[in-house]
C-alpha cells in the first residue's frame, strides 16, 4: 500500500498533473502489446526533468515499491506490465527533447521520451541518418528502443539499436546519476555499462539521456519486389542472396496470409495470389547499387520468382514499405487475439524454419501469418485466435512451444528484437544454461538489492 505522505511528496516534486492516481488513469498502464494478464499499478508518475527521475526512484525504492519504467508501451513481451498492484509506473514520455544533433562528429544527444520516427526525421533534416527503424517507430521512444534493443527493417545491413548507443546517463536504485560512454568514437573508461543497459528491459535502472551514433545517408538506393508461387522458393532466395555476398539494407518476407490481410486493410494492389512476396532494397554508392541490384535480380530468377518489379518512383516504394509496417496491425484486426512471435535463426536456416512453420501450422490447426526481416533470420510467425476459446488457445500455446524448440535446434534464439520480459522467461534456461541464469540473478541482486526494478522480467530475482 502506498502511503499518502509519499503521494504528497511526489505530487510536490512533479506537480499534480504528472501524478496519476485514479483507477481510470492507472488502467491505461496495466498492459503492453503482448497477450499477457494485466496488472494495474497503484500509482503512475511522469517526470518532466531528468533529476526528477532520480528522486522518484529514490523515494519509491526506499518505500519498497516495485518500479516499472514505461516509454510508449509498444513492447511485445510484457516488459512494461507492472509486477504487482503494489507498484509504481514511471513514465519517460515527459522528457522529449533532442538536446543536440552534431553534424561534425556524427552523434546526437536525446532525452529518453523522444519518439523514434520524429528523431529520425530531425536527423534527416541535417542530411544525416539514424538507421534503426522498428515497426513501432511512429510511437516507440528511443529509451524504449534501447531497453528492448529494438531492431527493424534495416537491421540486416545497418544493425540494431545497440550498434548506435555511444553513451548513456541513468539513475540507479538510490537515485544516483550514473554516466557511461561518451561522445567520442572510442571510449574504454570503466565498465561497459551502456552495453549492460541495452536490452535490460527496465531491470537495471532508468535511462535519462542517450548519446546516439549517426551516419551519412546512402547516396542511392533501389527497391525490388519479387513474387513466388511457393514460399519455400522465397526463403531459398533469401539465403541465396546472402550467399552471393549481397547485403541489402532491407530484405523482408510476407507470406500469402499476410499479403491478404494487409491488402484488405490497405487496398494498394498487393499480389494476394502469390504464395509469398519479398521486399528488397539495396543502397550505397550509385555504382554499387546498380551492381547489387543486378545480382539480386539474377538470384530471384534462379530461385523461381514468378514476377519481379522495380517501383517506378519513391511514392510507390513508400506504399510498399508502409504495407510491410502495417503487417502486424492488419493481422491483429482479423481475430480477437494476436500472438506475435519473434524466433530468429541463422540466415542460412530460413528455408528450414519456413518449412517447420508450415508444418506446425498444419499440426496444431492454427491460423498463422508469417512476415518479418528474413534477411537477418528474424521471422514473425503470427497466430490469430481467440484467447477466450480455451481449446483453441491450448493449441496456440503448444504451437508456440514448438516454434521455439525448432528455432533453438536450428541454432537460433528465442527473441531477435522483442525481448524476453515475462512472456519468454520460462524458455531462457533452454537457450542458455542454469549457470547463465544464476550468474544473471547474482548480478541483478547486486544492482537491485530489493529486486524492485521490473523484478519478474527476464530471469526473475
Amino acid at each position: 500500500m502506498i502511503s499518502q505522505n509519499l503521494v504528497k511528496d511526489l505530487t510536490a516534486l512533479l506537480g499534480a498533473e504528472n501524478v496519476f492516481s485514479s483507477e481510470a488513469d492507472r488502467q491505461c498502464y496495466a498492459y503492453d502489446s503482448a497477450v499477457l494478464p494485466q496488472c494495474i499499478p497503484s500509482l503512475v508518475l511522469r517526470p518532466t526533468k531528468p533529476e526528477q527521475i532520480g528522486e522518484c526512484v529514490r523515494q519509491c525504492y526506499e518505500a519498497g515499491l516495485a518500479i516499472t519504467v514505461r516509454g510508449a508501451g509498444s513492447n511485445l513481451s510484457g516488459g512494461t506490465v507492472p509486477d504487482n498492484t503494489d507498484s509504481v509506473v514511471i513514465l519517460t514520455n515527459g522528457l522529449q527533447k533532442i538536446l543536440e544533433i552534431n553534424s561534425e562528429d556524427l552523434y546526437a544527444v536525446v532525452e529518453p521520451g523522444v519518439v523514434t520516427a520524429q528523431f529520425a526525421a530531425a536527423v534527416a533534416q541535417k542530411n544525416l541518418f539514424y538507421p534503426p527503424d522498428p515497426g513501432s517507430m511512429a510511437v516507440s521512444t528511443l529509451a524504449g528502443n534501447i531497453a528492448e534493443n529494438a531492431g527493424g527493417l534495416r537491421g540486416l545491413k545497418y544493425g540494431v539499436t545497440k550498434d548506435y548507443v555511444m553513451g548513456l546517463e541513468f539513475f540507479d536504485y538510490e537515485g544516483n546519476l550514473v554516466k557511461t560512454g561518451s561522445r567520442t568514437v572510442k571510449c574504454v573508461t570503466g565498465f561497459n555499462l551502456a552495453g549492460l543497459m541495452v536490452a535490460s528491459e527496465g531491470t537495471m535502472g532508468i535511462i535519462s539521456k542517450a548519446i546516439l551514433k549517426l551516419v551519412p545517408p546512402p547516396r542511392a538506393s533501389r527497391a525490388i519486389t519479387a513474387e513466388f508461387s511457393d514460399i519455400q522458393h522465397a526463403s531459398e532466395a533469401v539465403a541465396a542472396m546472402i550467399a552471393a555476398h549481397v547485403v541489402p539494407c532491407t530484405l523482408e518476407l510476407l507470406d500469402q496470409a499476410t499479403l491478404k490481410y494487409v491488402e484488405d486493410d490497405q487496398h494498394i494492389g498487393l499480389p494476394v495470389n502469390a504464395a509469398a512476396m519479398l521486399l528488397i532494397e539495396v543502397d550505397g554508392h550509385p555504382g554499387q547499387v546498380a551492381d547489387e541490384a543486378a545480382i539480386v535480380e539474377d538470384v530471384l530468377k534462379k530461385c523461381h520468382a514468378t514476377a519481379i518489379h522495380i517501383p517506378e518512383n519513391e511514392e510507390e516504394k513508400n506504399k510498399l514499405w508502409a504495407a510491410r509496417r502495417n503487417a502486424l496491425p492488419a493481422l491483429a484486426r482479423a481475430r480477437p487475439t494476436c500472438v506475435l512471435e519473434d524466433a530468429t535463426v541463422p540466415r542460412s536456416q530460413i528455408p528450414a524454419m519456413i518449412r517447420s512453420l508450415n508444418e506446425i501450422k498444419a499440426k496444431y490447426n492454427v491460423q498463422m501469418g508469417t512476415f518479418g526481416h528474413a534477411g537477418d533470420g528474424n521471422l514473425h510467425p503470427t497466430i490469430l485466435c481467440d484467447k477466450r476459446d480455451k481449446e483453441e488457445f491450448a493449441r496456440v500455446e503448444a504451437a508456440v512451444d514448438e516454434i521455439f524448440d525448432v528455432a533453438l535446434k536450428l541454432g537460433g534464439t528465442l527473441s531477435g528484437e522483442h525481448g524476453i520480459g515475462t512472456a519468454k522467461a520460462k524458455w531462457m534456461e533452454k537457450e542458455t544454461s542454469r549457470g547463465t541464469i544464476l550468474f544473471s540473478q547474482r548480478m541483478r541482486k547486486a544492482i537491485d538489492p530489493k529486486g524492485l526494478f521490473n523484478g519478474r522480467k527476464i530471469i526473475g530475482v
